[in-house]
């Protein structure tokens, strides 16, 4: 089986997109279709049955889908055994961080990695706080940041931040010299919200049907430092973690802290149980531990 197929189809499943998985893949959309269809072929069974604009997976295509994502997982573990093999003295780390976490807790620590293991190829990669589950499931990634509760019978975790959010909004707002303010408050008002994959958006939508209200987006950002900008230029609020949001503190912005206690934004650390982490993972969890601190 052409393993590359495998990994075109899986991705084309995973982002419910010939064209999103072809822009994530960084290839043409008939390059994903020709493999896909190669796939099918080698297979001798139909995987996706295409309706319009949109298509469904076949019993088989349900299959290979879930037994694909084991083989590409066994695969990464292979790959990431056999270069261990010299320990940290060469090699590379990908690490998953949703964007707003990156800067906020992690600079020290990189910084601190790439002082002991010069050698160890470091690269950071963006994704919401899902898809890094996700990636981590399926062995793209060893390790990574997402947002609790995660299945701890897939996962170990270590948790570093338990944060409620805060409405941020332009200065001398109708909420200001509030101390607190409740979801109720602000349910009408056009928010500057987060893409559709990110956990905080599941979490606040969350809110927002509690209240059987919609949510108004004004528009999406995965980057805090843009969605402050647009709430300067007054687009509409904003709901930021604390530690986020403290970066605001002394510009003209009303912070206030969120009194909803189902909204909290609770980071962990996590890689699968019971698979074979590389020395320069193991590395970089200690130094995570000790940086950080922990949470349990």
């Amino acid at each position: 089986m052409d393993v590359k197929a495998l990994r075109y189809f899986i991705e084309v499943v995973r982002r419910q997109s010939f064209t999103r998985a072809a822009d994530a893949l960084f290839v043409t959309q008939p390059t994903i279709s020709k493999m896909v269809k190669q796939l099918e072929e080698e297979l001798g069974t139909q995987l996706i049955i295409r309706e319009g604009r949109s298509f469904q997976l076949s019993d088989a295509g349900k299959v290979a889908y879930e037994r694909g994502q084991d083989v590409l997982a066994a695969m990464a573990r292979l790959k990431t055994e056999l270069t261990d093999l010299s320990a940290l003295t060469r090699g590379e780390l990908i690490v998953g961080l949703p964007p707003m976490v990156g800067g906020a807790f992690f600079a020290p620590v990189v910084s601190s990695f790439r002082a002991h293991y010069p050698n160890v190829e470091l690269k950071m990669v963006e994704y919401g706080a899902r898809s890094i589950e996700s990636n981590i499931r399926s062995g793209q990634l060893e390790i990574g940041v997402a947002v609790l509760p995660v299945d701890r019978q897939v996962f170990n975790t270590f948790s570093f931040v338990r944060d409620r959010l805060c409405l941020v909004a332009p200065d001398q707002s109708r909420w200001h010299g509030k101390r607190s303010v409740k979801l109720a408050d602000i349910v009408d008002e056009p928010i500057v919200f987060y893409p559709e994959d990110f956990s905080l958006s599941t979490l606040v939508s969350q809110g927002f049907r509690r209240l059987g209200k919609t949510i108004h987006i004004a528009g999406r950002s995965a980057h805090w430092d843009f969605i402050a900008a647009m709430v300067e230029a007054r687009l509409g609020i904003a709901l930021l973690p604390e530690s986020v949001a403290a970066r605001l503190y002394g510009r003209p912005f009303d912070v206030i802290p969120l009194d909803e206690k189902e909204i909290i934004w609770h980071l962990a650390l996590i890689w699968q149980k019971e698979v074979y982490l590389s020395h320069a993972a193991r590395a970089w969890i200690q130094m995570s531990r000790d940086m950080l601190g922990s949470l349990e």
